[in-house]
């Protein structure tokens, strides 16, 4: 989604999706409110086998059970992993780099972001700032 333009009495936007959540944007006309409705757009990817979504819908959390699931937390730092099993986390605050073994590439993901790391992945972990986040491993 993209604001182009706008004015004291319009706005032009583009969505080239839309999703779930969705903010209602006030814009006033005279002594008139107008309101235009925006679906945000939860964009989800996937680089060197990890998948992140960033800010995920509050819908896709609950339905998960994301908040009830265990907590983890790192203070800055660098060390190995290897996921034995798959995980999903999603990253209340914080911010990392996670370069999968074998590359020179990393995936950098922080605080609103739901992430799956495959099963057997080896990778190294750099947090540059401390990292708050729900697990589950499958």
């Amino acid at each position: 989604m993209a604001c182009v333009g706008g004015s004291s009495s319009s706005l032009l936007l583009i969505n080239s999706r839309s999703k779930q959540s969705s903010l209602r944007l006030p814009l006033y006309r005279s002594t008139r409110q107008v309101a235009i409705t925006v679906r945000a757009e939860s964009m989800a990817t996937e680089k060197l086998g990890i998948k992140v979504e960033k800010n995920p819908p509050e819908s896709k959390l609950s339905q998960l059970g994301v908040r009830q699931w265990p907590k983890w937390g790192c203070p800055p730092s660098k060390f190995p992993w290897t996921y034995e099993s798959k995980e999903t986390c999603y990253v209340l605050k914080g911010k990392v780099k996670v370069s999968p073994d074998g590359t020179n590439d990393f995936v950098e993901f922080g605080a609103g972001d739901l992430v799956e790391f495959p099963k057997g992945m080896s990778c190294t972990w750099d947090v540059s700032v401390a990292v708050d986040k729900h697990y589950k491993f499958d």
